[in-house]
């Protein structure tokens, strides 16, 4: 395993982490006598597999279903002083709830404290406010940390490049879990800004959010050879020294073994990722057209700005997906979503198109005559029934 300085908390950080999204066996709290014995034998014989190839962060969240307190059972008979446990907690207009749902988290992974702790899903303004102000979360946070429950802190987004940077910059946080990957580049300038503040950076699940890239279409295999999507897309965020570790959301000990393949790349970055991305970049241009794929994203509204708070942005960015390289059902997966992921997944799809006329917030669009053309092509390609978070599942 490589391993690299997460930011000034000083951890050696394995450049992989093992994420609790996956193994867990429901979405809901549950005793443990509810937990089925091959379900938990499962994630134990996970937790296992990552400690032996070197991955000793294992990361979790409140909110994570029966994660935490399935956790619990194997964490305790591990070494302490060799793991590095994180969870997270979604920000409460309450601090004192915050610290309820901290303090049960610590009880469900049955330790005395954990090394990093993240407010789960600063993505609006209101939530960097609701994290900030007098009395907030991130003042119990603190007192938290001053108690010795916590070592270090830091938070999780889903947010506008903005808003993230400008959370960065309060100088608050030790690390930031945020999306960056070869389909989703917008965030550079928030890396960049951690790198100044000297915070660890961890990037959120990029082999699923990254295009569901363990069930990847014919295109994008042959399109990435003689690299598997995955191992590219790892090679791809490994290769910028600014990124500290990925996040592997393993089901089961198996799941480590691709992305294992990528250590021993590295070295060979500069030369493996070059014609890669030149021939995805061909290809993109050649379906989509160059002038299309440089300018789309140029004058247009954000959800909050277009009658029914049509994503457009979002809608268009996975249309480009869907059509360059067949990414279907990863577009399917997040189009659906649209409308019912609250802060997360803002915005709604465009399947009530008809009731709107966009013609006023396109108007600084240099497509504004075929963007209706395109998002009705994509509510025909993508549309399907409402997808909900996993967390709520």
């Amino acid at each position: 395993m490589e391993y690299r300085r997460f930011g000034r908390t000083e951890l050696s950080m394995p450049v992989f982490s093992c994420g609790g999204m996956r193994y867990q066996y429901k979405w809901q709290d549950l005793p443990i006598n509810e937990i089925p014995e091959d379900n938990q034998r499962n994630l134990e014989l996970t937790i296992k597999k990552s400690l032996e190839i070197g991955i000793n962060h294992i990361e979790t969240a409140r909110f994570y279903g029966s994660s935490e307190i399935q956790l619990g059972q194997i964490l305790p008979t591990l070494p302490r002083e060799k793991l590095i446990i994180q969870t997270k907690i979604s920000p409460e207009e309450d601090g004192k709830v915050f610290r309820a749902n901290f303090e049960k988290s610590l009880s469900y992974l049955n330790l005395d404290y954990v090394d990093l702790l993240g407010l789960h899903g600063i993505n609006t303004f209101e939530l960097l406010d609701c994290t900030m102000k007098e009395g907030g979360c991130l003042e119990e946070a603190r007192k938290l940390q001053q108690e010795g429950k916590v070592r270090f802190i830091g938070f999780s987004t889903h947010a506008p490049t903005d808003i993230i940077v400008k959370t960065i910059k309060t100088n608050e946080f030790d690390y930031v879990n945020l999306h960056w990957y070869w389909i989703y580049q917008n965030n550079w300038e928030a890396i960049l800004e951690a790198n100044h503040h000297d915070m660890g950076v961890f990037i959120i699940s990029p082999s699923n959010k990254g295009g569901m890239l363990y069930q990847s279409p014919s295109k994008l295999i042959n399109l990435t050879k003689p690299l598997s999507p995955i191992v590219f897309n790892n090679l791809f965020c490994l290769s910028r020294p600014e990124i500290h570790t990925l996040s592997i959301g393993a089901e089961k000990p198996s799941d480590f073994d691709e992305h294992l393949t990528t250590l021993s790349l590295l070295p060979q970055a500069k030369e493996l990722l070059p014609p890669i991305i030149e021939r995805l970049e061909n290809h993109a241009k050649e379906i989509l057209g160059e002038e299309w794929l440089n300018t789309w994203h140029i004058g247009l509204p954000n959800h909050e700005q277009t009658p029914g708070n049509i994503n457009i942005p979002m809608i268009l960015w996975l249309r480009n997906l869907v059509l360059a390289y067949d990414l279907v059902e990863y577009g399917k997966m997040r189009y659906n979503l649209l409308g019912n992921g609250g802060h997360w997944f803002p915005g709604k799809k465009a399947d009530k198109l008809e009731e709107f006329n966009l013609t006023q917030c396109l108007v600084n669009s240099p497509y504004k005559d075929k963007i209706p053309q395109f998002l009705a092509e994509a509510q025909k390609i993508l549309g399907g029934e409402e997808v909900k978070r996993l967390s709520q599942s």
